[in-house]
C-alpha cells in the first residue's frame, strides 16, 4: 500500500479530478489526472461493481494496482492527482509485471 500522504482523503478531491482532469484511455486501465497545488502527487484506484461483483476481487485489484504505483513512485515526480479506472476484469489475472508495465506506460503519457 502506498503511504497515506499519496492517497485521496475525501470524495471532494476525486470529484474535482473527474471534473477538471484529462483522461488517457487504455484497453484495460484508464487514467484521469489533474494538476494539484500540493507538493506531492495523490493516487486513487476505482473498480466499479459493473466490472466485478465480488468485493474481494475488487479489493485484490485495488491492492495490486497500489503496489505497482508504490514501486513506480520514485520515478514519478509531477504534482498531479491521478485516478486509475479499471475497465476490464482481466486485470485480476494479469501477471504483475504486465500490470506494472501498464501503470508505467500511463504515467509516462502525463
Amino acid at each position: 500500500m502506498i503511504a497515506k500522504k499519496y492517497r485521496f482523503h475525501s470524495r471532494g478531491g476525486i470529484k474535482y479530478t473527474y471534473k477538471n482532469g484529462t483522461t488517457i484511455r487504455g484497453t484495460q486501465i484508464s487514467l484521469v489526472f489533474a494538476t494539484n497545488s500540493r507538493n506531492h502527487q495523490r493516487f486513487g484506484v476505482v473498480v466499479s461493481k459493473k466490472i466485478l461483483k465480488s468485493a474481494v476481487d475488487r479489493n485484490r485489484i485495488r491492492r495490486r494496482v497500489y503496489e505497482a504505483i508504490r514501486l513506480e513512485l520514485p520515478n514519478f515526480s509531477k504534482n498531479l492527482d491521478c485516478l486509475f479506472i479499471i475497465n476490464n476484469k482481466n486485470v485480476l489475472n494479469l501477471p504483475f509485471s504486465k500490470l506494472q508495465g501498464l501503470i508505467t506506460e500511463l504515467l509516462s503519457k502525463t
